[in-house]
């Protein structure tokens, strides 16, 4: 079979009006970027008006391994299904970004004939998104340090700065540097570092927002650190959510593409599950909800991460609600969750997968009787499962109440999701009452310990005496009722990435805590999770290249 890429190269794609005029957008609101990709006006979605039978599904995955399960092919593969079979469906993506696309994990287009497309251009510099993020970003940072040289009117303690600089590739070198050094003209040296671009609160507030206002108005409620007497500094006292806005104007605007088979898909945001809410924006799936009638979106990593999150933050600050969720997996990363070796993943083992499928009836359990939503199991079939695999995976499953589909999309495009599309379609109309993790009126502290016991299974939360105050002072100074964002590893229930399956009983302790006012919400770091991912040693960087003008290696 031809690779990703090689498959994404071949594609016939519509241009965008084409794609555009399939939503019934006109032309004088749509602004392309080249043929095949393009904005469409902020003025022109508001004013359209809801539609009240749309459907949102929700995507989402049992805990992350190395042998893969294909969320975001699924998304893909089902939005193409409910497109063939007779649904009027659209796709909400979460664009991708360059760290782990030169990193270790590649690109996040889909793959095999479930991508998006253009996926060179998506997986890249794409509508230049991240760029405005960055540089709104790094305009704050610029500011603080401005105000200091010019006599610090604010007077902003310099050790108690806490916005970063960000840039969107994987350097571990810039965590933690010193900046202004070099003399006079060049300011007062202090500690800094970079976070990456996924990490920042201007992505997470570009994917919260709901309109350009809304955007100011919480840009200007960052809190970029403390003057001497410990009083919050603002954005706003910087008087840069003015300039941050405008840099941001144009990039708010969701991105339309479109699929191999040409069903319509929204691609804008991306900030990571693990370190920050894992959703694309508010305003793209709002839209989408307006043009289509099922809403296929996915929330990063597993069901611990970003489903929680899309749950406790997403759904929380815009009113949406998810009518189904796809929980994806792969027989080999089933076993790989019940200690088989990667070398020999491919072998029939029921023992492995029996051990490994605990991880799997977790994240059911936490769908069905914490979210309170129905759920449909979404197997991507290799050759090489047997059917002794398939039929207890079947069976264990069914326990549970939930159905098992396999599905072939990423060989066979729409048709090969055809039956996950009948099962969803049914499962959006059956009667549900989503639930939060939490209340709202629940302390920081209670907030964290229910995610921590009802998502996680772990037995206790754990933090220092710093980190206690620090969370007290927060209810202190108003922020109480903000949602909670835990930043920790993906790969485990734990804060332990070694620890797989469905581990009980384990401690989560809480290191760092970070305000995001303008976001919203409050980021708790637990164990050893980096908001500044580094490069592995062998990066896919190596593997990308420009042959006779194509680009290769890319995912």
């Amino acid at each position: 079979m031809p690779s990703d890429i090689e498959i994404a190269q071949a594609a016939r794609m519509d241009r965008i009006m084409k794609v555009s005029a399939s939503l019934g957008i006109p032309d004088d609101f749509i602004e392309p970027y080249g043929h095949y990709k393009a904005k469409v006006s902020l003025a022109y979605l508001d004013s359209l008006p809801a539609n009240p039978a749309a459907k949102l599904i929700l995507v989402t995955a049992i805990s992350p391994t190395p042998p893969g399960e294909g969320k975001t092919t699924t998304s893909v593969g089902l939005g193409d299904g409910l497109r063939a079979i007779g649904k009027d469906a659209m796709i909400c993506l979460r664009e991708p970004s360059l760290g782990p696309v030169f990193g270790m994990k590649g690109g996040a287009a889909g793959g095999g004939y479930a991508q998006i497309v253009p996926m060179e251009d998506i997986n890249l510099h794409f509508t230049g998104d991240f760029s405005a993020i960055a540089l709104a970003n790094n305009l704050l940072a610029a500011l603080i340090d401005n105000h200091i040289h010019h006599g610090n009117v604010l007077d902003i303690d310099v050790r108690r700065i806490t916005w970063k600089r960000v840039v969107d590739m994987n350097d571990r070198a810039l965590r933690d540097i010193t900046v202004s050094l070099g003399g006079p003209g060049n300011g007062f040296p202090r500690q800094d570092g970079f976070d990456i671009v996924v990490a920042s609160e201007i992505m997470a507030i570009f994917c919260l927002a709901t309109s350009l206002e809304d955007l100011k108005e919480r840009i200007g409620r960052i809190v970029v650190g403390y003057t001497r007497d410990r009083q919050p500094v603002l954005a706003s006292d910087l008087n840069a959510h003015g300039a941050m806005t405008v840099l941001l104007k144009q990039a708010l605007a969701p991105n339309l593409v479109q699929t191999l088979e040409n069903t319509p898909a929204f691609v804008h945001g991306g900030p990571f599950a693990n370190i920050a809410h894992g959703c694309n924006s508010v305003i793209a799936t709002t839209a989408a909800m307006k043009l289509a009638d099922y809403v296929v979106t996915e929330a990063g990593f597993g069901a611990d991460l970003g489903a929680e999150k899309f749950i406790d933050i997403k759904c929380r600050k815009s009113g949406l609600r998810p009518s189904a969720v796809v929980i994806v997996a792969t027989v080999r990363a089933l076993k790989y969750h019940g200690g088989h070796d990667l070398k020999t993943i491919t072998d029939e083992n029921l023992e492995t997968l029996g051990a490994g499928i605990v991880n799997l009836e977790r994240h059911i359990r936490n769908v069905q009787e914490v979210y309170g939503l129905p759920c449909v199991v979404s197997i991507n079939r290799f050759d090489t499962d047997t059917v002794a695999e398939i039929d207890l995976l079947k069976s264990r499953v069914a326990a549970l109440g939930t159905e098992v589909v396999l599905a072939s999309h990423w060989a066979d495009g729409g048709q090969g999701a055809k039956d996950l599309a009948s099962v969803v379609v049914a499962l959006c109309e059956r009667p549900s009452t989503m639930t939060y993790v939490y209340e709202d009126d629940a302390s920081l502290w209670e907030k964290a310990t229910a995610i921590a016991t009802r998502v996680y299974g772990a037995s206790e939360v754990t933090a220092d005496a710093k980190i206690r105050q620090q969370i007290a002072d927060l209810e202190a100074q108003g922020y109480g009722h903000f949602p909670v964002c835990i930043a920790k590893t993906q790969y485990s229930f734990s804060t332990d990435p070694a620890l797989r399956g469905a581990p009980e009983h384990h401690s989560i302790n809480i290191r760092e805590v970070r305000l995001a006012a303008g976001a919203e919400f409050i980021v708790m770091v637990c164990g050893d999770i980096m908001t500044m991912p580094g490069l592995p040693k062998v990066p896919s960087s190596e593997r990308i290249d420009l042959v006779d003008g194509q680009v290769v290696g890319l995912f």
